[in-house]
């Protein structure tokens, strides 16, 4: 316990990030004063968004300084307390970045609720991802019974619970996924009604035999070339929730796509409604959330699946695999064991 490691952004990334964009310090474990806690990592979440925080451009959050602890939310035991609504052995969730050990006054510490379901989940399905998912489809997209729900990363902690949600509200799903054994699983698991490889050179086509009644809402995670198959597609009066755009957060400068005055001659002209968000915008709904993706999860009407590398010195490996879809299903690493 007297030594700790953390990951700092070493560098600013041109393009793809690197190894050298990271550094791995140790740092000696700090002893919690009045009302604080010391909390250990067990699990740490890694998600596309944090490309945008190791960039200085402007956006909804400012970004990690060099030399500071990449930022992450992670679920952690109380080792030690000051505090006293927290005691020794507690689970909670806290965004203190990729670390070992923090302390914490306790504001914006959430205690997770082991019986929901096994504690990683706090950080994937039953956490911000599947949030992100039952908002973002639920309130921007408003999936009604026949309609067709097409989302792209449809094998990961988001577009994996935009599918299945979408059945459950009587939607047709559609997945667009990277390789046969992602799109095997989206269909054969998670019972998506169809799934294309974003890597077939007919994806465009494939996608519209896929969708014979054209698409009503797609769930947009990946843009780039998937979005341009997608976007002729669209019905009239479709629903776009933007959810992530991973096709582009290593891009070096930003140009708007040649299409760009068709594109907006079709927004027009179909009523389209393409609106971005960001999970916090929804808080006020973490309780209605909570309760439907527990229960499902807990009927086996949600399932997930969990790509876990091992201790915090794989996290930088395992990002930069996560932006180019080397993952299948949600991104955890394992920096510690469930109990001290």
């Amino acid at each position: 316990m007297s030594q700790g490691k953390r990951i700092v952004l070493a560098a600013r990334p041109a393009g793809e990030p690197k190894p050298s964009d990271f550094r791995l310090e140790e740092f000696a474990v700090p002893t919690p004063g009045p009302g604080e806690v010391l909390l250990r990592t067990i699990w740490l979440s890694l998600d596309p968004y944090m490309r945008g925080r190791m960039s200085e451009g402007p956006s909804y959050a400012a970004p990690v300084p060099i030399g500071g602890v990449m930022e992450g939310e992670a679920v952690s035991e109380v080792a030690a307390s000051n505090n006293p609504d927290f005691a020794v052995g507690d689970i909670v969730r806290i965004r203190s970045g990729w670390q070992t050990h923090a302390i914490s006054n306790g504001k914006g510490l959430i205690k997770v609720d082991p019986k929901l379901g096994p504690i990683s989940t706090s950080i994937g399905v039953l956490g911000m991802p599947g949030m992100t998912a039952y908002t973002g489809l639920l309130d921007i997209g408003k999936p009604q019974p026949g309609e067709t729900v097409v989302v792209a990363g449809a094998s990961g902690a988001v577009g994996s619970a935009v599918g299945q949600i979408a059945r459950i509200k009587g939607a047709r799903a559609v997945g667009i996924a990277g390789g046969k054994d992602k799109c095997d699983y989206v269909v054969k698991e998670l019972g998506f009604d169809a799934c294309i490889d974003h890597r077939d050179p007919d994806l465009a086509a494939r996608l519209k035999e896929a969708c014979p009644k054209g698409i009503d809402v797609y769930f947009e995670n990946v843009g780039g070339a998937v979005f341009e198959a997608v976007f002729p597609l669209l019905n009239p009066f479709a629903r776009v929730p933007v959810c992530g755009l991973i096709a582009h957060y290593n891009d070096t400068e930003a140009k708007p796509p040649k299409w760009a005055g068709a594109m907006m001659r079709n927004i027009l002209t179909k009523r389209l409604t393409f609106r971005g968000f960001i999970v916090s915008d929804f808080a006020a709904r973490h309780g209605d959330f909570l309760r439907d993706m527990s229960a499902w999860v807990r009927d086996g009407k949600v399932k997930y699946k969990e790509f876990v590398t091992e201790g915090l010195e794989s996290a930088p490996g395992a990002f930069m695999g996560l932006l180019k879809g080397a993952n299948f299903g949600k991104q955890l690493v394992r920096v510690g064991p469930d109990k001290a």
